[in-house]
């Protein structure tokens, strides 16, 4: 069973280098290409201020984080989470970083490519379209995914919103917000029309439509050494 885990954060700034943490950890679970609903989402406390560049992006403030878990309380359910899933990131060399810079501060010398599958969403954007912008709200513009919640970045909403983006550039064009048993209309379910009653026309096969087939069904019988289950199968109805 195919485990995919869409992962962003939110930092107080950019390099960890200059001792930025990571304040929010959004994750959102797939298997088999659909949502289990198996999230992880953690604020943290980072024991330092929040640079104001990075506030305008995410909006979070200092006053928000003092009474949050910091990473430490975290890091092991977090490891136990990821562990052994490949993981959908859009810039990952940034969030990857990022968290072994956090397990580094406790000591641990973690790299997440040796317990997980890291897949870099924004360097398949780049080789599928090049030359063009590839942020995340470019590629929901491009790819027709619904983002009007997101007026700031935030890990929770930006994994749900970079999941349904990573469908639709590997292909499946599945919404997240819909049931496997739900329409595209909507989300209402699709209700069998009863065809009990109704006057159905019956339109049969033309001459030529009848000879056509006749010849495939003889070029079949050549290539089958005259076994084909079609000719058993008339056989069978017409001695019955």
């Amino acid at each position: 069973m195919s485990r995919l885990i869409v992962l962003d954060t939110e930092t107080t700034g950019l390099e960890t280098s200059e001792g930025h943490r990571i304040i929010e950890i959004g994750c959102v679970e797939m298997q088999n290409r659909r949502l289990t609903h198996n999230n992880f989402h953690h604020y943290l406390q980072p024991d330092r201020l929040i640079d104001a560049g990075a506030m305008e992006v995410h909006g979070i403030t200092n006053e928000q984080l003092v009474e949050m878990p910091r990473f430490a309380e975290i890091a092991d359910e977090f490891y136990h989470y990821i562990k052994g899933a490949e993981l959908i990131i859009h810039n990952a060399p940034f969030d990857v970083g990022f968290l072994e810079h956090e397990y580094q501060l406790l000591g641990r010398d973690v790299k997440l490519s040796s317990i997980c599958k890291v897949t870099d969403s924004l360097a398949m954007a780049r080789k599928m379209y090049p030359g063009q912008r590839n942020n995340l709200d470019a590629l929901c513009k491009r790819l027709g995914v619904n983002n009007s919640n997101r007026t700031l970045h935030g890990a929770l909403l930006d994994s749900e919103i970079l999941a349904d983006v990573y469908l639709y550039m590997t292909g499946g064009q599945e919404a997240l917000s819909l049931d496997a048993e739900s329409s595209t209309n909507g989300g209402e379910q699709l209700k069998p029309v009863g065809v009990l009653g109704l006057d159905l026309p019956v339109v049969y096969a033309s001459a030529d439509e009848l000879a056509a087939h006749e010849l495939n069904l003889e070029k079949i019988d050549k290539a089958c050494d005259n076994n084909t289950v079609w000719r058993e199968l008339m056989s069978a109805s017409v001695d019955n």
